[in-house]
């Protein structure tokens, strides 16, 4: 009979290794470097799930380096990611389950990123009040944030919250696992945690909790500000606030070895007075916060308002542009079927605020999909555009946008 509640010498039991596979599991994602698959793992659950609870469980668990891998950002250049084997990340997952609880309940009230029931819309609403009051912003960029943890006082901050034993040790392990390039070359990890890490997030807040949060609770408790785990905004009332600040914080960032981006953190001004020239609005998570006009009694006056950011449009009409739609030679309800899901995740996320957010991307879709019209039924332009309204008039909720933005 098998016991799951049954431990070693490391108090880790095989109903927490069981729990952490089947989280795992959920979330799917692409095989580390030691090439194993989900159809593998699923089908051998029983015999790698025990070694791995045995290694765990016993101390003598070493995980194996990440799979970096680039992918490409929407303004140039790349991001890293690091990818840990799957029985890795289910290993991770185990750690997370017994730390999170831990930490959760002294993480400051304005961290929202990777947290439970917390979540972007959460942090750009808040950033939208804020700025409300404040008519001054610092946008702070950290430069290679993930890449840049010093393991000395991440392993420190841990300590301090933590007195698992267990925990410590395989956090060090994990920090100090290396990574293997796409060339297969290995590199030694002396500093950082890898992006794509199911520990790494937890880690990253627990480093700028102490580096940024409780800091500025401690020293600055009037500042209000917004993380989303290294995305942060800072509020003042004036210029000289605002300035006074970025020199502290960045002071208090090469402290803890970080540094921020000299070109991306900026000063923004969304409506004060001012010796300097500085940007109008600030992209947070996705999202443009600006002043924009509002009527009211004493006339038209500037308010900050939530805007869909113009680097989210492109990447979105990018994604479009990329499924090449006008080249699909199926049915426009096959087209539809196909389509939708991405449609409706990316109205949830960019429409949360305004249904009419989008209505400029919505009409370049329309245009694809009139195209296809074109080629796929050898119909000229006015004859396309009258069956794409005869579909539409039809079906008025055959395409996920119709409803907001109809042909």
């Amino acid at each position: 009979m098998i016991d799951y509640f049954e431990t070693k010498s490391q108090p880790i039991t095989r109903i927490m290794v069981w729990k952490a596979y089947k989280v795992v599991r959920a979330n799917k994602g692409a095989a580390g470097v030691d090439g194993m698959d989900w159809q593998y793992l699923i089908s051998n659950e029983r015999r790698l799930l025990d070694k791995l609870w045995n290694r765990l469980s016993s101390g003598s668990y070493f995980p194996p380096p990440v799979r970096q891998v680039e992918i490409p950002k929407v303004g140039g250049g790349t991001r890293k990611l690091g990818i840990p084997t799957i029985l890795d990340r289910i290993a991770q997952q185990v750690v997370k389950h017994h730390l999170e609880p831990q930490l959760e309940p002294l993480f400051h009230q304005s961290s929202y990123g990777y947290r439970p029931n917390r979540n972007c819309h959460q942090a750009v609403k808040q950033a939208e009040r804020n700025a409300m009051t404040n008519d001054f912003v610092i946008d702070l960029d950290i430069k290679g944030f993930f890449d840049n943890i010093d393991h000395g006082k991440m392993m420190q901050a841990l300590a301090f919250y933590c007195k698992d034993s267990w925990v410590m040790l395989y956090v060090r392990r994990w920090l100090t696992a290396g990574i293997k390039l796409t060339d297969g070359t290995f590199t030694a990890s002396e500093m950082g945690t890898p992006q794509g890490g199911v520990i790494s997030p937890l880690l990253a807040n627990l480093f700028l909790h102490v580096a940024f949060d409780k800091w500025m609770e401690k020293h600055y408790p009037n500042k209000p500000f917004e993380r989303y785990a290294d995305d942060i905004v800072v509020h003042c009332k004036t210029e000289a606030q605002a300035q006074y600040m970025l020199g502290k914080i960045t002071q208090r960032m090469q402290s803890c070895g970080l540094t921020l981006h000299p070109v991306k953190t900026k000063i923004v001004n969304l409506r004060g007075k001012a010796d300097k020239a500085y940007p109008k609005g600030f992209d947070f998570l996705g999202f443009t916060i600006k002043p924009g006009g509002v009527v009211c009694k004493e006339g038209i006056k500037a308010m900050p308002g939530i805007y869909v950011s113009n680097k989210s449009k492109q990447k979105i009409l990018a994604k479009i542009k990329d499924m090449e739609l006008h080249k699909w030679r199926k049915p426009l309800e096959t087209i539809a079927d196909a389509i939708n899901p991405v449609l409706r995740g990316i109205m949830a996320y960019y429409q949360k605020f305004y249904n009419g957010a989008l209505r400029s991307v919505w009409w370049q879709l329309n245009n694809r999909l009139l195209k296809w019209a074109k080629w796929e039924k050898g119909l000229h332009l006015k004859t396309a555009i009258r069956w794409l309204k005869t579909k539409y008039k039809e079906t008025p909720t055959l395409f996920a946008h119709w409803p907001l933005a109809h042909p």
